[in-house]
């Protein structure tokens, strides 16, 4: 082995080293948060105030016990799920369509309509807070169900359009045309042929909306006020109080409004992975 070649696998080991010691490192900070929040959720006020990164004394469900008879948990987490998983369904049946359209059709306007959706990402929907409360309150949305998810469903489209007409483009036009000669209409050849090889992008998309939806604490607070409404996060502010907070067993509704969408993510996480990949190799 040459010198010039030993020199070059030790810069490349150093390399590979360092890219590895900044992703732990990486992973360290954004778990042990997590960490602390998991065992704090175990904890007095007077031990988290104490000892706030030691482990607790015992691992009392006293916290979860206060989490489930104090506030109406079970139903702020059927509010969550509820609105999430509709909000995502929405998003995923017109931006797939929305996407299709453009990138597998040639038509005239396909370029401006494709900039007419990623015009949507360039504004925060918080900032037109007011006009869009009072159009929604016009409309009888205010407090609903349905209201929040329409809001959703708005913020969701123009990055899913962008996602899935990017990943759509990549696949060849011959699957759709032999799929033509044999005599398949066009939904079918969306439904069956295309939609299954947009899976990986259809997972980035359901992950990316779900994450933000399910922690979302602004518009739920703006536009839901009956406590049978709430969500989640929403839900939880009962435990914070103008004086004091209960840290113990507000970190205690924390850890387990977090379980659901982690549990979500590690079951998706392999198509979430290949779809990343699939899109950076295409």
């Amino acid at each position: 082995m040459s010198a010039a070649a030993g020199s070059r696998d030790r810069g490349e080991l150093l390399k590979n080293g360092a890219i590895q010691l900044m992703l732990a490192l990486n992973a360290v900070i954004m778990i042990y948060p997590l960490f602390v929040m998991v065992i704090s959720s175990f904890k007095t006020n007077a031990e988290i105030f104490s000892s706030p990164f030691a482990m607790p004394s015992s691992f009392s469900l006293t916290n979860a016990e206060r989490v489930w008879t104090e506030t109406n948990f079970v139903r702020y987490l059927a509010n969550s799920v509820g609105i999430t998983t509709a909000a995502v369904a929405l998003i995923l049946l017109f931006s797939t369509m929305a996407a299709y359209a453009i990138a597998r059709y040639q038509f005239r306007l396909s370029a401006l309509v494709l900039m007419f959706f990623l015009s949507g990402m360039t504004v925060p929907l918080k900032l037109a807070i007011i006009p869009l409360f009072i159009q929604l309150d016009t409309l009888g949305l205010v407090d609903s169900y349905a209201g929040l998810v329409l809001v959703y469903v708005a913020m969701g489209i123009p990055s899913a359009v962008f996602i899935m007409t990017g990943f759509l483009r990549t696949l060849p036009r011959e699957l759709e045309e032999s799929a033509r000669m044999d005599g398949a209409s066009e939904f079918r050849i969306m439904r069956s042929i295309m939609l299954p090889l947009a899976r990986p992008a259809l997972v980035i998309v359901a992950i990316q909306n779900a994450v933000p939806i399910w922690n979302d604490f602004f518009f739920p607070l703006v536009l839901i006020t009956s406590d049978d409404l709430k969500t989640l996060p929403q839900g939880l502010t009962v435990f914070v109080g103008e004086f004091t907070t209960d840290w113990g067993v507000l970190f205690t509704g924390l850890t387990l409004a977090a379980l659901p969408i982690t549990l979500l993510y590690i079951v998706l996480s392999k198509q979430f992975i290949s779809g990343i990949t699939q899109g950076a190799v295409k």
